[in-house]
């Protein structure tokens, strides 16, 4: 299994995101010839050489109408200005989130990229909209901001397309330390809207670099694109990227790093999945409140709930009810259990376990019906079956049982 991992032990920005994984891109310059030709207005994109804290990596730099966003720095001893200040300002005028969706929707690249970048950029537009309390459709950034942001976004996508990794994992997010100066005046790092991307993310704050060190872009990026989080897993290495941030701090190097590899096949993806199995003993619920209960489990964030039917204490009926759950969602999920059963305690026990990969593939049965087709491989396996709902809903269409339907099927 291919695996990209991010290092953002020093945070993350769109543009050294993308520099990263420029870098360890087979053709660098056939990217930027790609990106340079998607027709993002007066944009240009091209990447310099860096050296940050004696590491050489590199700088992916977007013009935009000839200058670059952010390219005059404030020493370290000052604060950035929020986006939010500069889109007062007016200088450059401002877009609307439907007006960038729809240019993201008409750049020249491949469908699947333009899918990501929008949904990258409806993720940052909605946290936006959580810190200013207003619709997000009233939620405006100014001209060349936006299409800095877009242009970083569109990069990343692309190159994550191209690259196309399994799966990508990263490190706890380093936000940095000290304030932001922005149009409410000096707030704590991280600024608003990246705080809100990174809800559910682990992050943490650096007590010694005073600086802004993961942006609303790259929160919104790695969101999007990063499944599990952690130390890097055990993997074979075939590229290293370094993608350089615009400031060259004396107290660190101001990189992201991006390792491509293969996960060893019989490390079965890696060496198991963290997960926190919950267990409770029920005598007093009923059938319908318990699968209630299981279903407000899964919202909570659950991987798996099951009830096996016991014999509880002075022969009464009973369930034994087993929740999985990842490390990170304990405390939610232990709130449901409390709330939507009839508990008064609940087991708890570290489990690590390993999973087939899992993915959905449309299939055109003969008729010209589509249906999604759930397809699960690793450990030398691979498995594949319909989804029950979408021959269900055929079924009912065409007016006969899900047996007869399934008996005229094609084999998965």
């Amino acid at each position: 299994m291919k695996r990209l991992h991010i290092d953002c032990s020093m945070g993350c920005a769109g543009d050294m995101l993308a520099a990263a994984l420029l870098e360890i891109h087979p053709d660098p310059d056939g990217v930027l010839a790609r990106l340079n030709a998607a027709g993002l207005p007066g944009v240009e994109f091209r990447r310099e050489r860096a050296v940050r804290g004696g590491i050489a990596g590199t700088r992916l730099v977007v013009a935009v109408g000839g200058r670059v966003e952010g390219e005059v720095r404030k020493t370290h001893t000052e604060t950035r200005r929020d986006r939010d200040t500069e889109e007062r300002e007016g200088e450059h005028g401002e877009r609307g989130v439907e007006e960038i969706l729809a240019m993201v929707d008409s750049l020249a690249l491949p469908a699947g990229v333009r899918a990501a970048a929008g949904d990258v950029y409806r993720l940052l537009a909605e946290a936006e909209s959580r810190v200013h309390g207003r619709p997000v459709g009233e939620v405006h950034f100014h001209e060349l901001g936006a299409l800095d942001a877009v242009a970083d976004i569109a990069a990343v996508c692309l190159l994550m397309a191209e690259l196309a990794p399994d799966e990508a994992s990263a490190t706890p997010v380093n936000v940095g330390g000290g304030t932001v100066q922005c149009a409410h005046g000096v707030l704590p790092v991280p600024a608003p809207a990246t705080a809100c991307l990174l809800e559910g993310i682990p992050a943490f704050g650096d007590p010694v670099l005073a600086r802004e060190l993961c942006t609303p872009t790259g929160a919104a990026l790695l969101r999007r694109f990063v499944g599990r989080w952690g130390a890097m897993p055990p993997m074979v290495a075939s590229a290293v990227g370094h993608g350089a941030g615009s400031g060259d701090f004396p107290e660190r190097a101001n990189l992201v790093r991006c390792t491509l590899g293969e996960v060893p096949e019989e490390d079965g993806g890696e060496a198991g999945e963290e997960v926190v199995e919950l267990v409770c003993n029920l005598d007093d619920m009923t059938g319908e409140e318990l699968a209630f209960a299981m279903g407000r489990l899964f919202d909570a964030g659950a991987l798996d709930v099951a009830a096996v039917p016991a014999t509880m204490k002075k022969g009464r009926p009973g369930h034994v009810l087993t929740v999985l759950c990842a490390p990170r969602e304990r405390d939610g999920v232990l709130a449901a259990l409390f709330r939507h059963t009839t508990t008064l305690g609940v087991r708890a026990r570290i489990c690590r376990r390993w999973t087939l990969e899992r993915r959905d593939e449309p299939v055109v049965l003969p008729d010209g019906s589509t249906v999604r087709c759930k397809i699960s491989c690793g450990f030398g396996v691979r498995r594949a079956k319909y989804e029950h709902d979408d021959l269900a809903g055929l079924a009912l269409e065409r007016g006969v049982s899900l047996r007869e339907l399934s008996a005229g099927l094609p084999p998965p």
